[in-house]
């Protein structure tokens, strides 16, 4: 049925042959396959890139699909970084504190040992102990389960709640942020067990290739992060494709009419919904390995105004589109933020781009969604489509 699908969808072989060719010329081009073209640096925030693309599709599917404007979904990515993290942290500690107390003349105990562990990670809060949410940071397995089953139980309970209850357009978006503001400012508190405003950090350095270089970790991260990206767009290509994507642009489009026609709404809605939280924090748990660190400031509700701002100008309702949109507005910001942009002199007043960046964003939104409403990704299927 996958074969049969990707025969008859033209964008998304297109769009697979794309990735394919982008992934071979940055792995060959990288550091670590010795030609030295692409610097690791580059080759890490090429692979968060894709992360992001990886969110912005699922954000894709839920809003401009289903017509759910959920300002949540950044939530559930800095979920699966933060589970992935806490995995990532006590390996590497345990690492530290066996290599301090293998001088020792008398083996250390099993609650030394966590003892020690416990101080090293919690320390910078003032505790040593484990909370209960660390239970199972020991296994690798169990949290990268997590990162699956934490985003998607929540989206459950929070999609269930309000789809019952049949919370739609503007109202259930506020609620969708105010999910995430209450869960960024319970992550800023020291005692929530997650380091409060100093996040997990170091999370670039993977237990057990300590002796590998940067080089070759970015280059498999980045691999990765294409891996998940494909797998995704194919799984989103086929979800929007057929009787449950017509369903699903009908609750879109006209959500009563499809209710009457006698389709359980709340229970596409929760699909949906359900399904791109767990993507979302796939995406996440592959991204922040390759920033290094996470804290509560990267989940604040302004990161998903953010996602929803790529989705718009890359164009809703097409896939492509959403990667387009977050490919280039994240590549820029990188490159303004990042003082890669030089200053504008005008005599009176010089423009920093590093100030400016969000008043650019904030009018290159609003050009949009004046001129060009289907986004980037509208006006290439006007010029391809265009006629002779």
């Amino acid at each position: 049925m996958t074969q049969g699908f990707l025969v008859t969808n033209r964008s998304v072989r297109w769009f697979l042959m794309a990735l394919a060719l982008f992934t071979a010329v940055v792995a060959f081009g990288s550091e670590a396959s010795g030609a030295g073209l692409v610097s690791t640096s580059l080759v890490k925030t090429l692979g968060k890139t894709l992360c992001l693309c990886l969110i912005a599709v699922a954000m894709d599917v839920v809003w401009g699909y289903c017509g759910i404007l959920s300002l949540g979904h950044f939530a559930f990515f800095g979920i699966g970084g933060y589970a992935v993290g806490m995995w990532l942290m006590y390996a590497r500690t345990e690492g530290i504190v066996m290599s301090s107390l293998q001088a020792q003349t008398i083996p250390p105990t099993p609650a030394e040992v966590s003892d020690a562990i416990g101080s090293q990670i919690f320390g910078v809060v003032g505790s040593s102990d484990f909370p209960m949410i660390w239970a199972f940071a020991h296994s690798l397995p169990l949290q990268l389960l997590m990162v699956v089953l934490v985003p998607g139980f929540l989206a459950l309970i929070f999609g269930w709640l309000a789809f019952r209850s049949r919370v739609t357009g503007v109202y259930l978006s506020i609620l969708t942020q105010a999910m995430t503001l209450a869960l960024s400012l319970y992550l800023f508190q020291n005692d929530s067990g997650l380091r409060g405003n100093n996040g997990l950090s170091g999370l670039q350095n993977i237990p057990g290739f300590e002796q590998t270089s940067q080089a070759t970790i970015s280059l498999v991260f980045f691999l990765a992060s294409a891996l998940a990206l494909g797998l995704g767009y194919v799984l989103f290509a086929w979800v929007v494709a057929g009787k449950m994507g017509s369903v699903v642009k009908g609750i879109r489009d006209n959500e009563a009419r499809v209710r009457f026609l006698g389709y359980r709404v709340e229970g596409y809605k929760l699909f949906v919904f359900t399904l791109t939280a767990v993507v979302s924090g796939i995406a996440g748990a592959l991204y922040y390995p390759q920033a290094g660190i996470i804290n509560p400031a990267e989940i604040a509700p302004i990161a998903s105004i953010y996602l929803a701002v790529w989705v718009a100008i890359g164009g809703r309702g097409r896939l492509y589109g959403a990667v387009i949109g977050a490919a280039l507005v994240s590549l820029l910001s990188s490159w303004f933020t990042g003082g890669g942009a030089p200053d504008v002199n005008l005599g009176f007043y010089r423009i920093q781009w590093t100030d400016w960046w969000l008043v650019l964003l904030g009018l290159s939104f609003v050009c949009v969604t004046l001129f060009f409403p289907k986004g980037i990704g509208g006006l290439f299927d006007y010029i391809v489509r265009k006629p002779s």
